[in-house]
């Protein structure tokens, strides 16, 4: 179940790539953008984020 950003929400602070432990956040186009297949579910992102942009989705 890997984080999932909402793009419209993201205001690339880049709080989430700070707080992701295995580095799998970055700026892309303005906007965080998670690698879905390297993410380890700690929701570290999740928190981190201000405007509430980030989210647990099921798959």
């Amino acid at each position: 179940m890997p984080a999932i950003v909402d793009k419209a929400k993201c205001n690339a602070c880049e709080e989430c790539v700070e707080a992701c432990p295995t580095e799998v956040i970055s700026m892309v186009d303005g906007k965080a953008f998670v690698n879905a297949e390297e993410c380890i579910d700690c929701e570290a992102c999740v928190d981190a984020c201000p405007e509430e942009a980030i989210s647990m989705v099921d798959e």
